[in-house]
């Protein structure tokens, strides 16, 4: 039998994705109410500008005044999605505190001070899911908190940021460069007028400490997380990964030490196989690849962003959330358990492509040769192409012209690379460390 008294729900934040929010809520309240046992309702909606128009919200409701809002007492649920720091952190502890649960949108925070937001909830006996906060609609975070709760994850690959696949994407397809492919992502709407939290990897870095964290069932905060962004990824860099069979992806990957003592969480473009699944992802899509030790190989794919899909994550949520409410109980806590430690970037083991610039005369390759195994780094194909020192593609090889030499290397560690990319700028043979990367998926 449904409940009459609705749930009240307190919306913090109106922009693309709150405003879908509350369209939803609206217009499938029926279904909703009985998805949950009882009809919620739109209590308040805190923004930042109350004179603008805000369609199907009635005015009322709008408030400037949040901390009032998540402190009236009546309020069953909290939906954050105002994002950053604060206030958002302590909108979510007043709220827990005044006997509201939450839902949340908010990658930044969650990555930064998930564990401080969990004792709270803990300590106050109230919900905190937050499926919006990665991946968009693509449910995600709910499956490796629940549905694998009792299997081993050992490894976690994704693209989780679709401004940076769309221009990824683009450069492969068409050709274009960088720049040239953040402008039409710009023009689309793919891009922020600032698009550093993507390009950057800042955002993907978000994703992943809260991915490694629930994977993983340890504290990986986003300072943890190695990043690089794509802004140095070049058309050479496509077209080498091309000639290999793969091809170009700013990839999350969080791993399981063999050895089970320790994690490691970084942020990369990286090369893949055109046979891996994620090399087919497109556009602005995203998709994460889980490896769990019974469970085998899952995939996970759909829209990463965007109003609808983020809003049918949270709402999503807020159902779960309710239904728990009724039922006097919560849902999944903090899981951070093992307390893993999380090792740098310098101990993650993969291969590598790289690119030199080099003078085109003989024994140039032996010296290139010489310090990567004086690194202990196994070299397993190299390709060189001399040009004329105009830039153009005639072979000059052995004239005293310049040459471009690509070395792709087996297995070693990212210190080891390091090292070598080092002791390669000290030759006078190599005039430059074109670019560096990394060779997953294999």
């Amino acid at each position: 039998m449904m409940r009459t008294r609705p749930l009240k729900v307190a919306l913090l934040g109106c922009g693309v994705v709150g405003s879908e929010v509350a369209r939803i809520m609206t217009t499938h309240a029926a279904d909703l109410a009985a998805r949950i046992g009882a009809p919620v309702e739109l209590a308040g909606v805190a923004v930042r500008r109350p004179a603008k128009v805000r369609e199907g919200i009635d005015p009322a409701l709008i408030t400037t005044d949040a901390t009032a809002l998540v402190k009236r007492g009546d309020i069953d649920v909290v939906i954050e999605v105002i994002g950053g720091i604060e206030p958002a952190r302590t909108l979510i502890t007043t709220a827990f505190e005044h006997g509201a649960s939450v839902v949340s949108a908010n990658k930044a925070l969650l990555a930064e001070d998930g564990a401080v937001l969990h004792a709270a909830a803990e300590q106050h006996g109230r919900d905190l899911y937050y499926e919006a906060a990665v991946a968009g609609a693509i449910p995600l975070v709910r499956p490796l908190r629940e549905s694998l709760a009792g299997d081993k994850v050992n490894r976690v690959l994704g693209i989780v940021n679709g401004t940076t696949n769309f221009i990824l994407d683009r450069m492969d397809t068409s050709g274009a460069g960088y720049s040239e492919a953040l402008d039409e992502a710009t023009a689309l709407g793919y891009a922020e007028a600032d698009p550093t939290a993507d390009v950057e990897g800042f955002d993907a870095a978000a994703k992943a400490a809260i991915l490694a964290g629930i994977a993983f069932h340890t504290r990986v905060r986003i300072g943890d997380v190695y990043r690089e962004g794509i802004t140095e990824v070049t058309a050479a860099d496509i077209v080498s990964a091309r000639r290999m069979g793969c091809t170009v992806k700013l990839l999350a990957i969080c791993e399981r030490a063999a050895d089970g003592n320790s994690v490691t969480a970084r942020v990369h473009p990286a090369m893949i196989p055109l046979s891996h699944p994620l090399a087919s992802v497109r556009e602005a899509y995203n998709a994460v690849f889980v490896e769990a030790e019974a469970a085998g190989q899952l995939m996970f794919y759909g829209p990463g962003a965007g109003g609808s899909p983020t809003a049918s994550a949270v709402l999503g949520d807020l159902v779960a959330v309710c239904r728990n409410k009724l039922n006097e109980a919560t849902g999944p806590g903090d899981s951070a358990y093992t307390r893993l430690p999380v090792s740098p970037m310098g101990d993650v083991v993969t291969r590598y492509h790289i690119s030199l610039d080099v003078a085109d005369k003989p024994g140039v390759l032996a010296q290139v040769a010489t310090v990567f195994a004086e690194q202990g780094v196994s070299i397993d194909t190299v390709r060189q192409q001399g040009r004329n020192p105009s830039g153009g593609d005639e072979a000059t090889a052995g004239q005293g012209g310049e040459a471009s030499l690509v070395v792709v290397t087996h297995r070693a560690a990212d210190a080891a690379l390091s090292a070598t990319v080092e002791a390669l700028r000290g030759l006078d043979t190599v005039r430059g460390v074109a670019s560096i990367m990394r060779v997953e998926g294999e």
